[in-house]
């Protein structure tokens, strides 16, 4: 009976990127990649909010919840309308953390750090994930060119929205996946039915992916799968309709035929932004598959801003994107690859790693998607010094805030609506309000009013409400005024 040979040394040994010595280093080398993007995305947020801009009701709504929640009380916010509880647009029970952060610094600031902290922590598995699979240099181009993408980018420009909370879970997830560790991988993925009620279908696609990745595993998976169709068919069929006060789904009419998938050509474009941001290389992985929910109902659905790279709706793909480049090129580690943990059919079956070329070729376009953008992206502002210099109109903004007495129903329009929601009970100027406001905060020059300016504040309000209203503040196109006796 021949004995086979004992390993060399060199095969027993480490691969240098193993040793024990280093794995701080790469934890550290994320961490600091994930504060300089949360960093950054919160200084954008504070340039944003120097020069007052809004461009959606969006801040000012999830600041109400925020309030609402710090305060112990159901998360009904009257800029949607009066008594509308929250959790009847979209189904995010996660959103109650922002209870304590508000408690602690009451203002839509706050919003906007936590979701540039989450973004930053979204960094931190894949970066350690890339740089373990692909070595130093260009792990470290492949994270950043997740966390300065052009869907992390998009969304923070946007301002807050509740899928900050999905991004560091898919982020935690993946890597957990990619890694075969698919107890974590399933325990985090569990947790994204608390932020939106369709990332119960991407849980499902998540679940079937585990099931057939690692047959010990195979019941979890399915269990995981199973646990997303309950929680999407409850939320979208059950909660959202019994606690909206319409009784139904809100977006449901916005879905079309179908047919409507495959046009216009704005939408293919954003699946090549997509392709690119994986790497190319990463389209072969079965996780691409979890991209597929979330573009199956914007591509189906008939508002444009679904279908485009802009806007917060690219945000849950980019831990997607980047976990299947990675999973697809493999480990050049070989032998000390992550596989090890899997059965030993599915080790054979693994992947080599990908040769420098391919590696290299794959962050490359990973990272070129968003460079091809140039000045187009949001944090190229940080560099411009008139993006830091406050509005021209802060002063009359302030001035406009201060004439706004505490504590009184308040109808604004978007420009200064998140703002006075810290210290009054607003509503919006165009909104299916039944209350009467105490007093309206005007901008005239809101983009709101669609270039329809409505004139004297007291004036338009008086004709509005059919109640007498006088002008309390007037400068630069900012006006409050408000019922007399109001004080």
């Amino acid at each position: 009976m021949t004995r086979s040979p004992d390993p060399a040394p060199s095969d027993l040994a480490p691969a240098p990127s193993d040793r024990p010595a280093r794995r701080p280093a790469r934890l550290v080398a994320a961490l600091l990649l994930g504060a300089l993007g949360a960093a950054a995305y919160g200084l954008r947020g504070v340039q944003q909010w120097r020069g007052l801009e809004a461009s959606s009701w969006d801040l000012a709504i999830f600041s109400q919840l925020a309030r609402a929640y710090s305060e112990l009380r159901a998360p009904i916010v009257p800029i949607k309308g009066d008594g509308f509880n929250l959790l009847g647009d979209h189904f995010h029970p996660i959103l109650v953390l922002l209870g304590p952060i508000w408690a602690a610094w009451p203002s839509p600031l706050a919003l906007l750090w936590t979701q540039a902290v989450l973004f930053g922590v979204s960094a931190v598995p894949l970066t350690r994930l890339a740089i373990d699979r692909l070595g130093w240099a260009a792990g470290l181009i492949a994270g950043a060119a997740y966390l300065f993408g052009f869907g992390l980018q998009a969304a923070a420009d946007v301002q807050f929205h509740e899928i900050a909370f999905a991004v560091p879970l898919l982020s935690f997830s993946l890597s957990a996946l990619v890694r075969g560790r698919m107890p974590a991988a399933i325990a985090w993925a569990a947790t994204l039915v608390l932020v939106k009620e369709d990332l119960g279908l991407t849980v499902v696609v998540l679940g079937l992916v585990i099931a057939v990745r690692d047959p010990r595993v195979r019941r979890a998976g399915l269990a995981l799968a199973a646990w997303g169709a309950l929680w999407f068919v409850l939320s979208t069929f059950v909660i959202l309709p019994l606690l909206n006060p319409a009784g139904h789904y809100d977006y449901g009419g916005n879905l079309g035929s179908p047919l409507d998938v495959l046009g216009p050509a704005e939408k293919w474009l954003t699946v090549l932004m997509l392709l690119l941001a994986a790497g190319v290389i990463g389209a072969p992985s079965p996780l691409i598959l979890a991209m597929l929910p979330t573009l199956a109902w914007r591509f189906a659905g008939n508002v444009e801003f679904y279908w485009g790279w802009y806007w917060h709706y690219n945000a849950v793909l980019m831990p997607i994107a980047l976990a299947a480049m990675l999973d697809a090129l493999g480990d050049r580690r070989d032998r000390r690859d992550p596989v090890e943990s899997q059965p030993r059919a599915s080790r054979r079956r693994g992947r080599r790693p990908a040769r420098g070329l391919v590696r290299w070729t794959a962050v490359g376009a990973s990272a070129a998607v968003t460079l091809m953008l140039g000045s187009a992206m949001p944090l190229a502002n940080l560099t411009r010094e008139s993006a830091w210099e406050p509005s021209a109109r802060s002063a009359a903004a302030e001035g406009a805030l201060a004439a706004v007495p505490r504590g009184v129903v308040v109808a604004s329009d978007i420009t200064l609506m998140a703002r006075v929601v810290p210290s009054d009970d607003v509503q919006w100027v165009h909104g299916t309000n039944t209350r009467v406001p105490e007093c309206v905060l005007v901008d005239r020059e809101a983009f709101s009013w669609g270039g329809q300016d409505p004139g004297d504040a007291a004036s338009w309000a008086s004709g509005n409400y059919g109640t007498a209203f006088e002008s309390r503040y007037a400068q630069d196109g900012f006006e409050v005024a408000c019922q007399p006796g109001v004080a």
